[in-house]
């Protein structure tokens, strides 16, 4: 007979739980956590809206409707983060982890840059962003443990959901907030690249029930986001 994967004991019916970190490895991502929450993110490629950064001279209901529009954005990049990082930490293949490290890593560029510019518009982040990394994290690590072309899959999909946002988000900034749309503009083109990626890689097509609980779970997160 071929060989059975482990079953709870009295439970014949029920596949054993995956392997939990070593204690290394979660400290390690409480640190990853803490630096993404509290530290100051440094980009590693320049900032797409240039180097002598100033903030255009906008009206005060263009620029809450930037910093409202920002603020999304940079909790994107916080989830980005801990759903990359996730993914990585539970997946079995060098690989895969060296792909999610990669991604996560150009998200930490946005995340940078999303910042900075919150920060020329005088505005804070969301409030909330302990429960936004929190909830991704959980997400990303339950599609890693199903499996990398799940977990490809899940990542294929939120590039897919995020560029439809950010193509949203360009058409909605005023039209003088060219550095805002600089931003923007690479950012899309690193998310396409991304769920590309995923795609070559062998990302299952998730199911529509999953797709649309992601795309709601998107939506009550936008919402919050942009004021609290």
């Amino acid at each position: 007979m071929p060989n059975q994967p482990p079953r709870f004991p009295g439970f014949p019916g029920l596949p054993a739980l995956p392997k939990l970190p070593s204690v290394d490895a979660v400290l390690n991502e409480v640190d990853k956590a803490l630096k993404t929450l509290a530290a100051t993110p440094v980009a590693q490629r320049p900032n797409p809206a240039g180097q002598n950064l100033r903030a255009e001279q906008l009206s005060d209901a263009e620029k809450e409707q930037v910093i409202g529009l920002m603020r999304v954005n940079h909790v994107g990049e916080i989830c980005a983060q801990a759903l990359y990082q996730a993914q990585a930490l539970a997946s079995k293949d060098p690989e895969k982890k060296a792909l999610f490290d990669h991604a996560a890593k150009e998200e930490a560029d946005h995340l940078a840059w999303t910042q900075e510019r919150l920060d020329q518009l005088g505005a804070r982040p969301s409030l909330l962003n302990p429960f936004w990394y929190g909830g991704a994290f959980a997400l990303g690590f339950v599609a890693g443990t199903l499996g990398d072309k799940v977990s490809l899959g899940f990542m294929a999909e939120t590039e897919k959901q995020v560029e439809k946002h950010l193509n949203d988000h360009l058409g909605r900034l005023p039209a003088g907030d060219q550095q805002s749309r600089a931003i923007l503009e690479q950012m899309r083109q690193d998310e396409i690249e991304h769920g590309q990626t995923a795609i070559d890689q062998g990302a299952n097509n998730l199911p529509m029930p999953v797709k649309l609980a992601m795309t709601a779970m998107s939506k009550v997160m936008t919402t919050l986001a942009q004021k609290i």
